[in-house]
């Protein structure tokens, strides 16, 4: 795959309540990705950036809200989010990572 391509699939980490009781239940990870990605390109691209082991990915596309503005009904855009499991014994710490 393209180096260049896989920088660009991985938006950032999901921070939320649920990605954090998924990360200590499951060793998972979430990440929001971009509408193309597929799950082999996520797998290579977490790999190669974090150099951890990936399980298997599982991917979801979120649909954006509707939102009400002065100008009358918006749309936020919809994205997709990977959920991404790593191997016994591996973790990504982004406080690192940055």
């Amino acid at each position: 795959m393209n180096l260049e391509r896989l920088y660009k699939v991985l938006l950032g980490p999901v921070i939320s309540e649920k990605s954090a009781v998924v990360a200590d239940k499951g060793n998972q990870v979430v990440f929001k990705v971009v509408k193309t990605a597929t799950k082999p390109e996520i797998k290579a691209a977490v790999e190669k950036l974090f150099n951890v082991n990936v399980r298997d990915v599982r991917v979801l596309n979120v649909k954006g809200k509707t939102k009400r503005t002065r100008f009358g009904l918006g749309q936020r855009s919809d994205w997709k989010k990977a959920y991404v499991r790593l191997e016994q014994g591996q973790e990504i710490d982004f406080a690192i990572a940055e």
